[in-house]
């Protein structure tokens, strides 16, 4: 299990739950009666876990290839702060959380080049993801939380793979 999976601190305070990963805090109103709970919620917050950790894995491949190179070495951070708000969310809610089963299963991509393509299609997907399930959720901090993942990938992490590619697979280095 990674540190962030692991829950260090969960406090109730009426009307709060606080929720410490890591260095991330989250705070959330307490959850809805489980008749209240949408089963669309529970899914997509499931299906949104599982492609942050899939992506965590994918970038940490690279890495682990081509060395602390940007934008993967920064990416990587962002969808790990990703998958703690979601679960987050899934605390909240009462939901199990289970472990990064992607972690080191995915194979690096060959060339920067590839590793950059591979980028660009994981975030397009991951945005094409989002458009299917945001309209199954119900909960407001559910909908709230999976629309700024989307915009995160829209509007930084596609862009920065697209540059990546553009620069014929060219990575910064992170000092």
């Amino acid at each position: 299990m990674n540190r962030f999976m692991s829950v260090l601190v969960r406090q109730t305070f009426a009307p709060l739950t606080i929720v410490i990963f890591g260095s991330a805090v989250a705070w959330a109103a307490p959850p809805p009666p489980p008749a209240a709970q949408s089963t669309g919620d529970r899914a997509a917050l499931q299906t949104a876990l599982d492609d942050e950790y899939r992506a965590e894995a994918t970038y940490r491949a690279v890495l682990d290839q081509f060395g602390d190179v940007r934008p993967f070495s920064n990416i990587i951070r962002a969808e790990q702060r990703h998958a703690e708000m979601v679960i987050a969310q899934m605390v909240r809610l009462g939901m199990t959380v289970p472990p990064n089963r992607y972690i080191g299963t995915i194979a690096a991509p060959k060339t920067r080049l590839d590793a950059c393509q591979t980028g660009v299609e994981a975030e397009k997907t991951n945005i094409a993801l989002y458009d299917r399930l945001l309209p199954q959720v119900r909960d407001p901090q559910v909908k709230a939380t999976l629309q700024l993942l989307q915009s995160a990938s829209r509007e930084n992490h596609l862009p920065a793979f697209e540059r990546c590619v553009a620069r014929g697979g060219m990575m910064g280095r992170s000092w």
